[in-house]
């Protein structure tokens, strides 16, 4: 059973990071009085409800994103259990009457079967369009990822989102080397995208993920993440108190680790300065400068590591969700900009940028983000992120 005022305090930056009003989270949330599965007043049945309501009223992107809460941080019970099959069905009855080509893949893969939506595959004008691959965090259905998916084809990408082992509808373990879903991920699209030329938009542990696969499998052309545990996560022994319970408890449900021995069991999966060296891909890492789950450490390790570093820094809580929109833009414009090409995307992406950083300073709702820096050194790691002070676990 979860920490109800705990799950409060992550569901608000969850529920930013899904587009739920802050006054629609304190409604729901004023209803929850505790975590017994399924009773009236636990967070399972107040949130399913709340979805149900909305799901009558015809608004089926905001029950979806009701479902999801209701299922968080991870399905423990058969009422989280039926919130994860609704998250899935409410996005599947969208994406049916959308008519932007999102369709449903499922793959038989070597560590388990994993389930995917995707959109913009198969060949145009005789050309394979590259792949963005997505995922979220420990806590993250890929069914969050819906405006990406529909913007795939106007985008000229094969845009695939997944889920971490263990999370949603990915039956894998969790594992020390469940880096390696992702080039098996990858051997079964080819055919169908231009898997030779492949971004990795991959959050917070995913992100990790990423970073070691993308050391082995050459068809990784960039890494862009957000919040991803790097080294210190895992063997900063000080730093383990201070993780917060509802990460620990996770991580333990999804390596089936007990919570009390699960951070210690995971000190050999950190990635060392001679890997972070070796990679030679560009990575996007976008910071929070009060991450409560990655230590600066971390930030320190890729800065003095990684031969090509962009970062995007935030004064804000993991995930950033009072940066949602700058975070977003920033982060596909990188993934563009890590295969070459799209010049006219990327301008419109930059653009769009540069309005959400205007809008941020006009209301004062923005953070402390870094300069651009230029060449740093002979690794020749750079800073990104221009201008004044303007996502996902």
């Amino acid at each position: 059973m979860n920490d109800i005022e705990e799950l409060k305090r992550f569901v608000e930056v969850h529920g930013r990071i899904l587009g739920i009003r802050g006054d629609r989270l304190r409604q729901v949330l004023g209803r929850i009085r505790h975590d017994q599965d399924g009773e009236p007043g636990s967070w399972a049945r107040e949130w399913t409800e709340a979805g149900v309501e909305l799901e009558r009223r015809g608004r089926e992107v905001e029950a979806g994103r009701h479902f999801n809460i209701a299922r968080f941080p991870y399905v423990d019970g058969p009422a989280r259990a039926d919130a994860q099959e609704r998250t899935v069905a409410s996005f599947d009855r969208w994406r049916s009457g959308d008519g932007s080509g999102i369709r449903r893949l499922d793959l038989d893969l070597s560590g388990g079967r994993v389930r995917c939506w995707a959109a913009g595959l198969d060949a145009r004008d005789g050309e394979l369009p590259p792949v963005v691959l997505l995922s979220g965090g420990i806590v993250s259905v890929k069914e969050q990822f819906g405006p990406i998916l529909a913007k795939a084809s106007r985008l000229g990408l094969a845009v695939v989102a997944t889920e971490m082992p263990g999370v949603g509808e990915n039956a894998q373990r969790y594992a020390a080397d469940s880096h390696r879903m992702i080039p098996d991920l990858l051997d079964a699209l080819a055919g169908r995208a231009d898997v030779e030329r492949t971004v990795a938009v991959m959050l917070s542990f995913s992100g990790h993920m990423a970073l070691r696969a993308a050391l082995h499998d050459k068809r990784i052309r960039g890494v862009v993440t957000a919040g991803a545990p790097v080294g210190d996560f895992f063997t900063d022994t000080a730093w383990r108190t201070r993780v917060p319970r509802v990460t620990v408890d996770t991580l333990g449900h999804l390596t089936g680790h007990s919570p009390g021995s699960v951070l210690a069991r995971l000190t050999d999966w950190a990635l060392t300065p001679r890997e972070l060296a070796a990679l030679q891909v560009p990575v996007s890492y976008t910071v929070s400068g009060r991450d409560e789950i990655i230590p600066p450490g971390d930030r320190s390790l890729l800065e003095q590591h990684v031969r090509e570093l962009r970062l995007l820094v935030h004064d804000d809580v993991h995930g950033s969700p009072s940066h949602v929109a700058e975070s977003r833009l920033w982060s596909l414009r990188s993934a563009l900009e890590a295969l070459g090409g799209y010049g006219r995307q990327r301008a419109a992406l930059g653009l769009a940028l540069s309005a959400v950083r205007a809008r941020e300073r006009l209301t004062g709702a923005g953070g402390r983000r870094a300069g651009a820096a230029g060449p740093a050194g002979a690794g020749g790691r750079r800073a990104g992120a221009a201008g004044p002070a303007g996502a996902g676990a």
